[in-house]
């Protein structure tokens, strides 16, 4: 699987069971349309928070039992249903979207994985609800491997989100390698900005091999799927340093050629 837009969910291919094809799709559609109206198009913050308030309106119906207004919402409530889903995993997505339109800069990186906590890592527990593999220390793995996924999205696309003003790289760590505010404006690569990129691309390869176990733990068709996504993470965060982090002028994505290596690693794992 890409790690691109939306970046954190195993869209269903056809290593997922037939049975679960459907559920998937319509998560990540609630998903991908609710980030979407967070990011996408020229409408006003005021216009995208009252879109998702509705989203979140709808997720209330649904708790109460009442049937909701639109096909999306009428999709995802059979799938609740039917699977049992924590409604809080899709209220959080939903908070952590809200937040993208009002919020611009994280303090430090708790901060930052407090909203990876939410944007990220209900996607890989939804996954897992589905397949009914819920133990504390499998959702504790799909939490590091979504998280890591979501900086890994960050890192590469730091250039892409500096134009929608916003940074994702904490706070704390640009002063800590000298790289200021204007470095990322001017798209100016230095020594210093290397640096900091081989920072987080450390600490994010250390996260992604935390979660790794998880792959042992799943059925056969899901443990392939993960096992690509890891490897196709981690092959971005080697892209990444083979650039020296300069994605202003070399943002890393996966070729044929790469997968042919994802593929391989993923066969050893």
């Amino acid at each position: 699987m890409p790690v691109e837009h939306y970046e954190n969910f195993p869209v269903a291919s056809l290593l997922v069971p037939a049975r679960l094809r459907r559920p998937i799709e319509v998560i990540y559609h609630f998903a991908r349309s609710a980030d979407d109206i967070a990011d996408e198009g020229d409408a006003s913050p005021e216009d995208r928070l009252a879109a998702l308030a509705g989203y979140q309106a709808e997720l209330d119906r649904i708790e109460a039992g009442t049937p909701p207004l639109t096909p999306l919402f009428v999709s995802l409530a059979e799938v609740i249903r039917q699977h049992t889903l924590p409604i809080q995993l899709f209220r959080d997505l939903l908070d952590a979207f809200a937040q993208d339109v009002v919020k611009k800069r994280y303090a430090d990186y708790p901060e930052l994985l407090d909203y990876c906590r939410r944007s990220a890592n209900p996607v890989g527990r939804l996954v897992l609800h589905l397949f009914g593999r819920t133990e504390p220390v499998h959702l504790e793995q799909s939490d590091c491997i979504c998280t890591a996924l979501q900086l890994i999205n960050f890192w590469q696309d730091a250039a892409v989100d500096w134009h929608k003003e916003r940074i994702y790289i904490p706070q704390t760590d640009l002063p800590r390698f000298r790289v200021g505010e204007a470095d990322i404006a001017a798209s100016r690569w230095s020594a210093n900005w290397a640096a900091l990129m081989d920072f987080e691309i450390d600490r994010t390869r250390d996260l992604m091999l935390q979660g790794a176990p998880l792959v042992h733990a799943l059925p056969g068709r899901l443990g392939w799927e993960i096992r690509l996504t890891i490897q196709g993470g981690l092959r971005i965060l080697e892209r990444l340093r083979r650039v020296r982090g300069n994605v202003f002028e070399h943002r890393p994505k996966l070729g044929k050629w790469d997968w042919l290596v994802v593929a391989g690693r993923s066969l050893t794992m």
